[in-house]
């Protein structure tokens, strides 16, 4: 049941995110995801954790849900942009994917073969449609903020199959993931800096003007 309800509200979280312009409402999304995707490890995996297993579960929890988002805020008041208005493809057509990502992934629950699993086949639905998100977001917003939470959320997306299709919880493996998730992100934060000092704006499509 609360698998349940953890899913339906992730499925709801993505398809704002798909309608949403404002792009503070973005990052608190996809740090609400993150703490969700958290709290769905402890609701599938209860009970099966050593001490270090907790460490990196509360690391994850941490950095995806607060310390990444600080950055992505940081960012974000360092440019005089707040909303995403010209993506390639407007939000209520994004809408109408997502509703289309859901039943993609839904149907391809049903109809693909998958591997035993000690779950509900909802999660493995609601990590497609995370994935098909986050590259939805990298690939139709222009907005450098936006396209990184884009893959925050394809990242977040990569977990939720993670937990649910592991025989054990990948948590190695997650801890890798996540150090490079950091360091992507952090980097990221450092060009939207220095692309928005340079050219006054953070429209990553200015950049195929560039000339010698």
């Amino acid at each position: 049941m609360i698998t349940h309800i953890i899913v339906a509200l992730l499925v709801l979280i993505n398809l704002q995110m798909l309608g949403s312009s404002r792009l503070g409402g973005l990052i608190r999304a996809v740090a609400l995801e993150a703490l969700l995707m958290g709290f769905l490890t402890l609701v599938i995996h209860t009970g099966q954790f050593t001490w270090y297993e907790w460490v990196v579960i509360g690391s994850t929890i941490t950095v995806k849900s607060v310390l990444l988002p600080l950055l992505l805020k940081r960012a974000l008041h360092e440019t005089v942009v707040r909303r995403d208005v010209e993506p390639l493809v407007g939000y209520s057509l994004s809408l109408f994917f997502g509703l289309l990502f859901v039943g993609i992934s839904a149907l391809a629950v049903v109809k693909m073969p998958m591997p035993p699993i000690h779950t509900s086949p909802l999660v493995i639905m609601a990590g497609m449609l995370t994935v098909c998100t986050g590259l939805f977001l990298i690939i139709t917003r222009t907005k450098a903020i936006t396209q990184t939470i884009g893959y925050l959320v394809l990242e977040n997306g990569i977990y939720a199959l993670g937990i649910a299709l592991a025989a054990e919880s990948p948590f190695i493996v997650e801890l890798g993931i996540l150090l490079d998730v950091f360091v992507g992100v952090f980097v990221m934060g450092i060009m939207i800096e220095n692309i928005n000092r340079e050219f006054d704006n953070i429209d990553t499509t200015q950049l195929t003007s560039l000339k010698d």
